[in-house]
């Protein structure tokens, strides 16, 4: 039996959408070490970090992750890492295209291209380390109450439902 994904009411964008980021976040964080702000995940997670259990899990069945069996953690795969520069490449030349141009002016240009607004959002602050710290993400954007438990704001549906609003926002 196929999953489907709907867009539930309240909500940005649809469940696959927000497993495509939210992996996205995690295969980033994996990747990057822990000077530069990366993470190591263990297959038996905290309790703070158990919303990240299923995200990883698919991972790990798309063959994106591994278990380390000697550390008991999650590791990058060679297809992960592709998968991610593949990802990288596409945020770094959007941000080179589109770095010049004022935020109504990008997503006018994204839309005039047939390019998803959203993603291209996302990516950008993706790419940039714009939400690597989603707490400070929070705090700095003056979002009450902060959701301290990252995890639960990463998989939940408010940090989506704000990057949409700054969008229409931004489109005026």
């Amino acid at each position: 039996m196929e999953r489907t994904f709907e867009r539930r009411p309240g909500t940005a964008i649809d469940d696959e959408t927000k497993h495509t980021y939210v992996a996205l976040w995690l295969l980033k964080k994996l990747d990057l070490t822990p000077e530069d702000g990366g993470m190591s995940f263990p297959v038996s997670l905290p309790a703070e970090l158990s919303p990240l259990d299923e995200p990883l899990q698919q991972l790990a069945v798309d063959e994106l992750v591994q278990i380390n069996l000697k550390t008991g953690r999650y590791d990058l795969t060679k297809r992960g890492i592709a998968y991610l520069g593949q990802v990288i490449d596409e945020a770094s030349d959007m941000v080179d295209e589109l770095d010049d141009l004022e935020t109504e002016e990008a997503i006018a240009e994204l839309r005039a291209r047939g390019r998803d607004v959203f993603r291209a959002r996302y990516l950008w602050g993706w790419f940039d380390g714009e939400f690597d710290d989603l707490v400070l993400w929070q705090e700095q954007r003056g979002i009450r109450p902060v959701e301290r438990l990252w995890a639960f704001y990463l998989t939940g549906d408010d940090l989506w439902n704000e990057l949409a609003r700054e969008l229409e926002e931004s489109a005026g």
